[in-house]
C-alpha cells in the first residue's frame, strides 16, 4: 500500500505503508540507533513524535515479550528505509508490522531516511503527517502545518500511571528472565514519579536495593513525604516540561528535605523546580550511542538519550553546577545541587536499548540515601 510522508516545510517522501494504515501527525525526530527499535516504541518519552530510524533495516528480530518498556505504544508514527517482515529470533513471537497493526501505529518504509534525516538535522524536528489515504500533497503539508508545536505541550499526564503501585521485578538474566525480588530483602524505600518512566528504570532501582513505589505525575508531595521515603525519583517523559507549573511546585517541596534523583523530563523538572529555565533543541538527542563526560570523574561514557529539550545552566546560577556534559553539542547532561543532596542527568542510565556505561549512576544515587540517613 502506498504511503507518503510531508513535512510541514513542504518537504515530500513518498513509500510504502506497514504496519496500521490510516492517518498519523506529530513531530519527526530520527534516532540513531543500530539496535533496540522494540524498546524505542515502547518508550512513552515519545508520545506526540513520528521516529525515524537512521539503520537501514528495521525488523530483522521481530517484537518479543520481553523488550517492552511501557504498556504500551505512544508514539505517533514509525518511519524506516527497509522493513523485514521475515524475522529471526530465539524470543520473538510476532513480526514488527503486525505489532503496530495490533497497537494502530502507522508506519512507512521504502523511503530515503538519510535524505530525511540529514533534512531534519539541518532544518530541526518538524511536524509532519503519514497517510496511506490521502496523497494530494498540498492537503497534507496543510494538514502537518496545523499541528501544535512539542513546545508548550504537557503529555506526561497522558502517559502517567492513573495510581500507586509497587515494582519488584529486577533485572533482566539469560537463565532466569525478569526475577520477583522480596520487598523484604530491599533497603532502600524510594517513591518514584512517573512522568513516562521506563520499566528498566524500575528493574535498575530494584536491582540496587530500592524498595520502588511508583506514583502518577499529580501525585502530592506530602503525601509521598508522609510515607517516609529513602529518596525520590523522577522519571523520564515527553513533552515540554515548562507547562507541568503543578509538578515543579511539588518537587521544589522535596528539595532539602530528601535526596532525589531525575533522569531525562524529570531532570529538567527539577531544574525548573529549582529556579532555572529549559529550552528546546534544534533536532534533540535520540538513540544509543552519544557521548557524556561525568565532570566529577573526567571519564567519558556511551549512553542512551531521548530528548528535545534541555537544561539552561546559566539560568541556575550558583544554585547547581555541570554534572555531565553532552561531547557533540556541549549541552547539559547533568546537574547537581552545589550542597543538597539532589542530582539529575539528561541521558538513560537504565540503556533499554543501549551501553551500560551510565549504569553507576543508579549506585550514587543509593550511596547518597544512604549518606543522608547516617545525617
Amino acid at each position: 500500500m502506498k504511503a507518503v510522508l510531508a513535512l510541514a516545510d513542504g518537504r515530500i517522501f513518498t513509500g510504502k505503508s506497514f504496519g496500521a494504515g490510516g492517518e498519523a501527525t506529530g513531530e519527526v525526530v530520527f534516532n540513531t540507533a543500530m539496535t533496540g527499535y522494540q524498546e524505542v516504541l515502547t518508550d512513552p518519552s515519545y508520545c506526540g513524535q513520528m521516529v525515524t530510524m537512521t539503520y537501514t533495516q528495521i525488523g530483522n528480530t521481530g517484537i518479543n515479550s520481553e523488550d517492552i518498556e511501557s504498556r504500551g505504544l505512544f508514539l505517533s508514527g514509525f518511519i524506516v528505509k527497509e522493513y523485514q517482515d521475515c524475522y529471526s529470533n530465539w524470543r520473538a513471537t510476532m513480526s514488527l508490522g503486525a505489532y503496530l497493526k495490533e497497537n494502530s501505529v502507522v508506519g512507512i518504509q521504502a523511503i530515503d531516511t538519510r535524505a530525511l534525516t540529514r533534512h531534519l538535522r539541518d532544518k530541526g524536528a518538524q511536524n509532519g503527517i503519514i497517510s496511506t489515504v490521502e496523497f494530494n500533497v498540498d492537503k497534507l503539508v496543510a494538514k502537518a502545518m496545523a499541528i501544535p508545536s512539542m513546545a508548550g505541550l504537557d503529555l506526561a499526564s497522558g502517559v502517567s500511571c492513573t495510581k500507586p503501585y509497587n515494582w519488584t521485578e529486577g533485572v533482566w538474566d539469560l537463565e532466569t528472565g525478569y526475577p520477583q525480588i522480596d520487598r523484604k530483602s530491599l533497603k532502600y524505600k524510594v517513591i518514584a514519579y512517573d512522568f513516562g518512566i521506563k520499566y528498566n528504570i524500575l528493574r535498575c532501582l530494584v536491582d540496587a536495593g530500592c524498595d520502588v513505589t511508583v506514583v502518577p505525575a499529580n501525585f502530592p508531595a506530602e503525601n509521598a513525604l508522609a510515607m517516609n521515603p529513602d529518596g525520590i525519583f523522577l522519571s523520564n517523559g515527553p513533552g515540554d516540561p515548562e507547562p507541568l507549573l503543578s509538578v515543579q511546585k511539588e518537587i521544589s517541596k522535596f528539595i532539602g528535605k530528601i535526596p532525589v534523583f531525575g533522569i531525562c523530563l524529570g531532570h529538567q523538572l527539577l531544574g525548573l523546580a529549582l529556579g532555572g529555565k529549559t529550552v528546546k533543541l534544534p533536532f534533540g538527542n535520540h538513540g544509543s550511542n552519544l557521548p557524556v563526560m561525568d565532570m566529577s570523574t573526567r571519564k567519558v561514557e556511551i549512553t542512551s538519550q531521548n530528548h528535545g529539550f534541555a537544561v539552561d545552566l546559566a539560568s541556575l546560577g550558583e544554585t547547581a553546577c555541570l554534572g555531565h556534559k553532552n561531547l557533540n553539542d556541549q549541552t547539559v547532561e547533568g546537574i547537581r545541587h552545589t550542597h543538597l543532596p539532589l542530582f539529575s542527568v539528561q541521558h538513560h542510565p537504565e540503556a533499554s536499548p543501549g551501553p551500560h556505561d551510565s549504569h553507576y549512576l543508579f549506585g550514587r544515587f543509593v550511596e547518597l540515601m544512604e549518606k543522608y540517613k547516617m545525617q
